[in-house]
């Protein structure tokens, strides 16, 4: 059994409005030292598969269905549960 840990990003070339706005209520509250916010989805799933076969499900999973390939940048983090 494993703990994975999925975070979805947008992908650079993408505009984050709602990143933008979470700036830009930092900056009109005084926190100026921040230029940048991204907004992304994080999960977690527990999954029963042999380590060698939980990236290629993973990848399946997110490509599938956990994100928007043409939008979103993903990564993972696995544990032994």
């Amino acid at each position: 059994m494993y703990n994975v840990k999925i975070y979805v990003t947008l992908k650079k070339s993408v505009l984050d409005p709602q990143g933008t706005a979470v700036k830009d209520a930092a900056k009109s509250m005084g926190y100026e030292a921040v230029n940048d916010v991204r907004i992304g989805k994080y999960m977690e799933l527990k999954v029963e598969k042999t380590e060698r076969d939980i990236h290629e499900l993973l990848d399946e999973l997110c490509d599938q269905l956990l994100t928007n390939p043409v939008m979103e940048d993903y990564r993972y983090e696995i544990e032994e549960a």
